[in-house]
């Protein structure tokens, strides 16, 4: 990308689009179009081919998508698998159709199955069953990631997929019900702080592990990968062209109960923590092998402790009429 590409950030106000509009204007990038749902909605076939045609942006990074955690994913089934597969359909359609030098889609770890051998390489994709609660979230995101490649395969497009795994920051949504672990565990210690609670109740039983990446971290990440890799980089000595996606994450994990007494601790609530068992746990520990992304000269910088730190601080200083 030149410094003054034309580059459609769509979902730019979402945790990981908000994360990636301030690494491309930190790196110099200010020809960004971004556009909110009510200014384009991109699950409308006809609207997305009129942006495309109109605005003809050279470079796509897709961050929109409809996203929660375990109980929205469960809850909102049609809604998952619909909207994303309409977002999909049409960015990456239009992208080709119209031009664009190279798009970059983001997925999700949970398109790997749910008793995938650990740490989950790529090569993991497809080879059993999937986690339920998510099923219809993570389909429509391997549909993504298979559209990228057939694309590439049939018309010669440049078209990349990024697996992140569980992602927190800046901007994120922090709902308690339908929100993903680590925002909604920031904002009930925080509330039950303020309100002087006895204790915080916690979905499942605290023993899944779970590998949290800082968005920032993200964001260099792909914005690295736009600008150096390219899809024929991500398909030397393949006799057939498959799981050429990126997983993205730190190669490290913990307990949901160990992140629990973590975010207990910055926050600083000293109330008791309650387990609500008949909730589910989801799927029993998802770790990302990141020996690809390594092998192209990037690592995570940010730690844990010090990315929770620094989104509570955002939450507060965003939620003052929680004090």
């Amino acid at each position: 990308m030149e410094k003054n590409s034309l580059i459609f950030v769509a979902g730019h106000k979402g945790l990981v689009g908000s994360a990636l509009v301030r690494e491309l204007k930190s790196k110099g990038y200010n020809n960004l179009i971004m556009k909110t749902s009510s200014e384009l909605d991109l699950t409308n076939q006809v609207e997305t081919e009129k942006f495309f045609a109109e605005s003809r942006p050279e470079y796509v990074f897709l961050a929109a998508a409809r996203v929660g955690g375990i109980g929205a994913n469960n809850s909102f089934r049609a809604d998952m698998i619909y909207n994303n597969l309409m977002i999909e359909s049409n960015v990456i359609h239009n992208s080709y159709k119209f031009g664009v030098k190279k798009l970059l889609f983001l997925g999700s770890s949970c398109i790997y199955p749910k008793f995938a051998p650990q740490p989950m390489s790529e090569n993991a994709l497809l080879t059993s069953e999937l986690e339920y609660t998510n099923e219809p979230y993570a389909i429509a995101k391997i549909a993504g990631l298979k559209m990228c490649e057939s694309y590439n395969i049939q018309y010669g497009t440049d078209f990349i997929s990024v697996m992140p795994t569980n992602l927190y920051g800046e901007n994120d949504t922090f709902d308690i019900e339908n929100g993903h672990v680590l925002p909604s565990m920031i904002r009930k210690f925080h509330e039950a702080k303020v309100q002087g609670r006895d204790f915080v109740e916690l979905w499942g039983t605290g023993k899944p592990r779970r590998e949290f990446l800082y968005s920032g971290d993200l964001a260099e990440a792909v914005v690295k990968i736009m600008e150096e890799v390219s899809f024929s980089d991500l398909t030397k000595g393949m006799n057939e062209i498959r799981n050429t996606h990126i997983n993205i994450g730190t190669g490290t994990d913990l307990t949901i109960y160990e992140l629990a007494f973590i975010i207990k601790d910055i926050v600083g609530y000293d109330g008791d923590i309650v387990w609500d068992t008949s909730k589910p746990d989801g799927t029993p520990q998802k770790l990302l092998d990141i020996s690809k992304i390594k092998s192209f000269g990037w690592k995570p910088r940010t730690s844990l402790t010090d990315g929770i730190e620094k989104v509570y601080r955002w939450y507060v200083r965003n939620n003052a009429d929680q004090e």
